[in-house]
């Protein structure tokens, strides 16, 4: 029999305006869940378990009376510890923010509850989002769902493994150079970059860089566009949610928060194992060729092509750098013991940049993107792997080398990522099956300019193409294993900074 807390976000919200299922029962399910899998795997750190009960009951009683309900009306989620929570401990995975409970909610997740979410806690991530590994001295390491001694990826990696365990049915994340897609594709879950602007953010300290992004994660991609037509908003706080004075064109956006159909017969979709220049492992290229040979009858035209992404490692770490140096140079001055060294070195490479620097970077990035836009001219969708290796134990900060080469820096094995975020597409990691080491694929499929809606919809017609297939389907974690796994917090460097 399926627990409440494994159903999908639309059919939980199904049953419950049917009144065949109560938001108290699916939130219990979910707190049970979290009681038996999350030792493990450490990935829901804060909950808001007195308030998350009484807003189930209120949610309850207005079923009960017919009242009219919001979209997500007593769905529990969780919220990446990166974003503000009322009355909430939000660390940012920091010790100087250790005891932070802000008086507030960010706008995203005012909105989330406004229409009815339930936000039941908070989930794990690095120190300030630094790094895909999700680790920090506040709440120590979160483990793989389908392995806790191997990485979850990050940053929004306690949101992705607390979806993979059925903690949740939705959560949110954020991404810069990948943080809503690396850690999706290391657990076997969907999640969603958007573009730039499309879910405002208030507090972003750059506010007109497009490289950091507020996104949601789920197990469907049906789920997910349920949660993204709340997520997205006009809000004028954020000066790249571009709007038309008077008018809101995206709030309520249907081709959001329900996929349209489309016929993947009708789209030129290319695919690339590296865009020419991501160091991708040679297991995981095989993988991708399997996954696109076995996926290329459902297309219209499949080729093998990438836009040319020469310089985007160079002007992505300059323009990544510079947002460090924003958010956290001062930290570092003032407190510089209370800061891990990832953190520190960032700022430490943006301080040692140079005007001529920036400049090269942001006339490199408008070249790319001019580029990508010719490429995407003349195809649809592009395809790549969601990230360039198979999960390793999260002991390992980052890949020093991958299939015995070493890599340029500590984010060059997210490549296949931030080329998508330099230029400002939107992009989705859609769950296909495991890799040969038995971990979970990820597909990453990148829309063209503003192709939101695209997107969503590929992602759905594909992922409902493969349902049932025991080779491409999602995987699903051995939840049995987990609950009688010794809690992770009893790994060595478990509370290691970084």
């Amino acid at each position: 029999m399926t627990e409440p807390c494994d159903l999908t976000a639309t059919e939980a919200r199904r049953q419950m305006g049917q009144k065949r299922l109560s938001p108290v029962e699916l939130l219990q399910s979910c707190l049970t869940r979290i009681g038996a899998v999350n030792g493990a795997v450490n990935a829901m750190v804060a909950l808001d378990l007195e308030r998350a009960q009484e807003a189930a009951r209120g949610a309850e009683a207005a079923m009960m009376r017919g009242d009219c309900l919001g979209t997500l009306a007593g769905l529990p989620i969780g919220i990446k510890d990166l974003e503000e929570t009322a009355g909430l401990r939000s660390t940012f995975g920091s010790p100087i923010f250790a005891d932070h409970v802000p008086q507030a909610d960010e706008g995203m997740v005012a909105r989330l509850r406004g229409a009815g979410g339930i936000v039941l806690g908070k989930t794990n991530t690095p120190e300030f989002g630094a790094g895909a590994n999700t680790r920090n001295p506040v709440y120590g390491a979160t483990g793989n769902a389908f392995d806790p001694a191997r990485s979850a990826a990050g940053s929004s990696g306690g949101s992705a493994v607390a979806l993979a365990t059925g903690m949740v049915p939705l959560a949110s994340g954020s991404d810069v150079g990948g943080s809503l897609r690396n850690p999706a594709a290391f657990n076997g879950i969907v999640g969603y970059r958007p573009s730039p602007g499309l879910v405002p953010s208030e507090r972003k300290g750059v506010g007109w860089s497009p490289l950091p992004v507020l996104g949601p994660m789920a197990r469907t991609v049906p789920d997910l566009a349920l949660m993204l037509g709340v997520m997205a908003d006009d809000d004028a706080r954020d000066p790249l949610a571009y709007t038309l004075h008077g008018r809101a064109v995206r709030r309520g956006e249907r081709d959001l928060g329900v996929p349209r159909p489309v016929d993947l017969a009708s789209l030129r979709v290319a695919a690339s194992p590296d865009l020419g220049f991501a160091p991708t492992e040679s297991h995981i290229a095989r993988v991708f060729a399997a996954r696109v040979a076995a996926i290329a009858p459902l297309f219209g035209r499949m080729a093998q092509a990438h836009p040319d992404c020469s310089g985007t490692n160079q002007a992505f770490s300059v323009l990544r750098a510079t947002n460090f140096v924003a958010a956290h140079a001062t930290k570092v001055r003032d407190r510089p013991q209370d800061v891990g060294a990832i953190v520190r070195a960032n700022v430490a490479e943006g301080l040692a940049y140079g005007m001529p620097d920036v400049a090269m970077a942001f006339t490199e990035q408008t070249r790319i993107y001019r580029g990508w836009q010719r490429f995407f001219a003349d195809h649809d969708l592009l395809l790549t792997p969601a990230i360039t290796i198979s999960p390793r134990p999260w002991s390992e900060w980052y890949p020093t080398e991958i299939d015995g080469r070493p890599t340029e820096s500590y984010f060059h094995w997210l490549a296949l990522a931030y080329a998508v975020t330099l230029v400002g597409h939107p992009a989705i990691s859609l769950p296909l099956g495991v890799d040969e080491a038995g971990m979970p694929f990820g597909l990453q499929i990148v829309g063209p300019r503003g192709g939101d809606a695209l997107v969503i919809a590929a992602a759905a017609a594909l992922e409902a193409a493969l349902a049932g297939d025991a080779t491409l389907g999602r995987p699903v974690p051995d939840l049995a294993k987990l609950r009688a796994a010794a809690p992770i917090s009893a790994m060595q460097g478990f509370l290691d900074g970084a």
